[in-house]
């Protein structure tokens, strides 16, 4: 895939992510204990060869330039190409993805590749884009979708794109799921296009003043290029919401999704901290838990996410958590369904107790 491009497309609904993204971007909020959200996106498009990559940021981005480094954990640190990270226009106080690829065309201008793939941060999967590639180049699409049906939409990709395919198998029209059926066509938000093409909608958007984003001028226009789309048929979660933050991290400590999304053969890299192991004493009790390095457990956990550095005094309890990094957790203190941002620290006999299908967030710093 050297004959392509990716981009990823910060531009993202951060709204219902709430205290979690207040601080950073979605795409910087840890998730699996030692992973970011972008790191599965990054993790997928250097899996399928390709060698230069543009991120486009908002504000908030020092915890997400932190992270990428150079680009080295995903092969990206080069003298040519590599990965890039472009801000938005100090001259639109309003984001939009159309206005920062025009600020930043020389990406696409000078890129020589003919092909690129365009994608959010939070639709955490692991897909072969080599084949979908492939199947944008067999179909002659101008513009190929990739997509996903679902049957549990009604409580699921809450406020994600629905793909409405006609007779002959290609997008008439992209709607939005408000969770009233089961059954949808779930857009992953990615797509794969001629990088001429890409910059030619770039510089009719600018020129007409019509579209600020990529998805409004596709909605418009799909009666005039030829948009297919392809199926993802593996596991998907979009973490759009805090509810469904919280839902994909539980996902993870089911063992088939973990091992679906931690494959040996397309691996998820992330920054290495160079950690010691987790130390675990002769009282400590951990059950069906994801627990990252450098932690020092001593109290009970079942069924949570332990990020790096935390530290759980003896007697805790922690059930249904994901605790983030640096945490600490105090002698007899009992959390369930909590999610403690990074550094927060939770005092001794303190019991705190969130609802599934709202879980409490401890935001940083805080401490209870």
């Amino acid at each position: 895939m050297n004959n392509c491009i990716g981009i990823i497309n910060l531009d993202e609904n951060e709204s219902k992510i709430g205290e979690l993204a207040k601080n950073r971007p979605l795409a910087a909020v840890p998730i699996a204990g030692r992973y970011r959200i972008i790191d599965f996106i990054l993790s997928n498009m250097t899996n399928a060869g390709i060698e230069s990559l543009g991120i486009l940021s908002k504000n908030k981005s020092r915890s997400l330039v932190d992270h990428l480094t150079n680009g080295r954990p995903w092969d990206l640190h080069r003298k040519r190409d590599g990965l890039r990270v472009f801000n938005f226009g100090e001259r639109d106080p309003y984001y939009d993805d159309i206005t920062n690829l025009y600020e930043n065309l020389e990406f696409l201008t000078k890129s020589r590749r003919e092909y690129v793939i365009m994608s959010p941060s939070y639709m955490i999967c692991n897909i072969d884009l080599k084949e979908a590639l492939e199947y944008h180049k067999k179909n002659d699409n101008d513009i190929t979708v990739i997509y996903k049906k679902v049957k549990d939409a009604d409580s699921n990709f809450i406020d994600c794109d629905v793909l409405n395919f006609d007779e002959c198998g290609f997008i008439k029209s992209i709607g939005k799921n408000l969770g009233r059926e089961e059954e949808s066509d779930i857009s992953l938000e990615m797509y794969i296009l001629r990088t001429d093409l890409l910059i030619e909608i770039i510089y009719e958007c600018i020129r007409r003043g019509s579209h600020r984003k990529f998805k409004s001028y596709l909605k418009e226009f799909l009666d005039e290029i030829k948009v297919g789309g392809f199926e993802f048929k593996g596991y998907l979660s979009c973490v759009n919401s805090l509810k469904s933050y919280y839902k994909a991290n539980m996902d993870l400590l089911e063992e088939k999704v973990y091992k679906e999304l931690f494959i040996d053969n397309n691996p998820i890299y992330t920054k290495s901290r160079d950690e010691g192991p987790t130390h675990y004493t002769k009282n400590s009790e951990v059950t069906n838990s994801i627990i990252a390095n450098g932690s020092y457990i001593e109290g009970k956990v079942e069924n949570s996410i332990i990020g790096r550095r935390v530290y759980v005094g003896p007697e805790a309890v922690i059930k249904n958590c994901i605790i983030m990094q640096e945490t600490v957790i105090g002698e007899n203190a009992h959390l369930d369904k909590i999610i403690t941002d990074k550094a927060a620290v939770i005092r001794d006999d303190e019991k705190i107790v969130g609802l599934e299908y709202c879980p409490m967030v401890l935001s940083k710093p805080n401490v209870i």
